[in-house]
């Protein structure tokens, strides 16, 4: 018999989720893709204002999914966790597919009415 996980366990994989439920962290975790950014860096590629990525790159860090490294007077952040992108690009495949079932389904429905 398979054991299913506990409760406590459950609470900390959906506060994992609810991280990354939020686009604008989603933003600032592709910004970092690539490597180590600080916070200019970051508004730069994102577009996000200072205030924001400030707060995301706290929230990203207390979840450990970034790393800060002051450098003197310069933050810069990291990913901490790399499996975080083969993991979004499941989903994103997912929902690909998912898109796609569905237009095909609509195309289909349009059909019978042409």
């Amino acid at each position: 018999m398979i054991e299913s996980p506990s409760s406590e366990l459950l609470m900390h994989v959906a506060d994992y989720f609810k991280v990354l439920a939020e686009p604008s962290r989603l933003q600032v975790l592709c910004a970092l893709k690539q490597g180590r950014r600080n916070v200019s860096e970051i508004i730069q590629h994102t577009g996000l204002g200072q205030a924001n990525v400030s707060k995301h790159l706290k929230t990203l860090a207390q979840a450990g999914l970034v790393r800060r490294h002051p450098q003197g007077v310069t933050v810069y952040y990291e990913i901490a966790d790399p499996t975080i992108f083969p993991l979004c690009d499941l989903v994103c495949q997912r929902l690909r597919q998912r898109l796609e079932e569905q237009s095909q389904a609509v195309s289909q429905w349009a059909n019978n009415f042409s």
